[in-house]
């Protein structure tokens, strides 16, 4: 891309699809369950047969409701279906049940964190449910163009999901990676959605245009389909806003069109022209009645909802002394915020939780592709094994030793050092050990009384060679000083 010699402003919303974290699709009781065989999770309502009738799952109501609730969102009196015409092979029915002019939710916002460490919040227009079409499968290429025949797989069809609209708030990929972040880990937090992007359960459409900075008006919009990683929303973002951008330079006008984001050229590339509103023909869904939740309803999921990501981190800035950055990773799970906090209230210092669980804990778990909530290892277990180096029984090495076999076995740690006779060697023994190490190395002890004193370090080594690592740390540093400057 070429360098442009106006300064232009991107607008950027975003559409993001969330699939639900039920048992069973939005209007049948087919299950939803991810890779099964192609076409096996249906039946006559998701296939949109004749003579069959949807009923909502009410569990895809809740979930809506406390999505929007997180969000900040003003939960809507009177909801309502509607029938969103269009065809594709991939839609049975030929019309999607989604909803159009009343939606479930409205008017509500994210807050995400900028660079400088400054707050913005982005609006969210809209909530709303719908059902998910089935997926198209092109053989020989990932696209229509360049395979020799598609298969449809209408497992997907009638899955539901939530649509949540952004404001146009957004002003860079980054941006917009970060509000997809928080977004996830909302939905995450709630238990609606799983947020696994490569597999398709939370994915993003993006409605970018630019204008010179400082104008009020709105550019020509062009939309983004499908992007399903973080990295990925941000560099497609970043590529068309210099795409328009050089285009505008020299004197194109931009088209209102769907894009694709192109991996392996790392461009976008054009799909089809943009529909809009009307194209669908919407109306409303004369098979499902109108909703209408009660207040007393809508109160008792509020009071339902954990803590929220954006809470936990300043508490754990407040409270535990941890910098924006570490109340960010650990916050980022619920299930390893709970860890956390479950191990504090135990007793244990806030940030030797935080180094054992973002350090070996982490490192155990990422290379055995494992979640924290897998394992049997539990908050009272690392909470003994701080408490246990801590009171100088057993030493760092010796506990990140043991460490593996506790996250697989979990169990007591006293008991493990016991039977594997692990317990920090102090006192008499200790002395015993510091003493042959100095009489087996004259000439080292030579040069660190001429002067060499940076041999301590050589002295407190092998002491730990000897011991396996159980000698005790501070002891073993006074007993050998104490033996090279002649005062025991």
């Amino acid at each position: 891309m070429t360098t442009t010699s106006i300064e232009y402003e991107a607008i950027i919303g975003l559409e993001v699809h969330c699939q639900l974290a039920t048992a069973t699709k939005i209007f049948c009781g087919c299950p939803t369950q991810f890779g099964a065989v192609p076409n096996t999770n249906v039946c006559p309502v998701c296939l949109g047969l004749p003579g069959v009738l949807p009923v909502l799952n009410e569990k895809v109501l809740e979930y809506a409701i406390k999505t929007g609730l997180a969000l900040n969102c003003t939960i809507a009196k009177y909801s309502k279906f509607d029938r969103k015409q269009y065809f594709y092979p991939d839609l049975p029915k030929n019309y999607q049940i989604s909803q159009y002019d009343l939606p479930i939710a409205e008017h509500g916002y994210l807050e995400i964190s900028l660079e400088d460490g400054s707050k913005k919040k982005i609006g969210i227009t809209r909530l709303h449910m719908e059902e998910d079409a089935g997926k198209l499968v092109h053989a020989g290429s990932d696209r229509l163009a360049g395979s020799s025949h598609s298969l449809v797989d209408y497992n997907r069809a009638g899955v539901p999901l939530l649509e949540i609209v952004s404001e146009p708030d957004l002003r860079s990929g980054l941006e917009a990676a970060q509000y997809m972040q928080e977004l996830r880990r909302i939905v995450r937090y709630l238990g609606v959605c799983d947020g696994n992007m490569q597999e398709g359960s939370m994915r993003c459409d993006v409605n970018i245009s630019i204008r010179p900075k400082g104008s009020d008006k709105f550019g020509t919009k062009v939309e983004i389909k499908n992007m399903n990683s973080f990295n990925a929303i941000q560099r497609a973002i970043d590529y068309e806003i210099a795409r328009q951008a050089e285009a505008l330079e020299q004197g194109e006008r931009i088209r209102q069109e769907t894009r694709l984001w192109e991996e392996n050229s790392q461009r976008t590339i054009s799909m089809r022209s943009k529909e809009g509103s009307s194209d669908y023909r919407y109306f409303p869904e004369p098979d499902l009645v109108a909703i209408e939740v009660a207040p007393e309803q809508i109160e008792q999921y509020r009071q339902s909802l954990p803590i929220l990501p954006a809470q936990r981190r300043q508490r754990y800035q407040a409270e535990f002394g941890l910098s924006a950055y570490d109340a960010n990773l650990i916050a980022d799970e619920l299930a390893t915020a709970e860890f956390f906090e479950q191990t504090i209230a135990l007793g244990s210092d806030p940030k030797q939780v935080f180094n054992w669980m973002m350090g070996d804990i982490t490192g155990f778990l990422n290379e055995r592709k494992q979640k924290l909530s897998d394992l049997p290892f539990t908050p009272q277990t690392l909470h003994e094994l701080i408490s246990l180096i801590e009171d100088g029984t057993i030493s760092t090495k010796i506990a990140k030793d043991i460490l593996p076999e506790l996250l697989t076995d979990g169990g007591s740690v006293q008991k493990l050092i016991n039977q594997k006779g692990l317990t920090v060697l102090s006192g008499a023994e200790l002395s015993a050990v510091v003493e042959a190490v100095i009489q087996a190395n004259p000439k080292e002890v030579s040069q660190y009384r001429s002067g060499k004193t940076k041999l301590l370090g050589f002295f407190v080594g092998q002491v730990m060679k000897q011991t396996q690592g159980r000698a005790h740390p501070k002891e073993t540093n006074e007993l050998v000083l104490a033996k090279l400057q002649g005062t025991d």
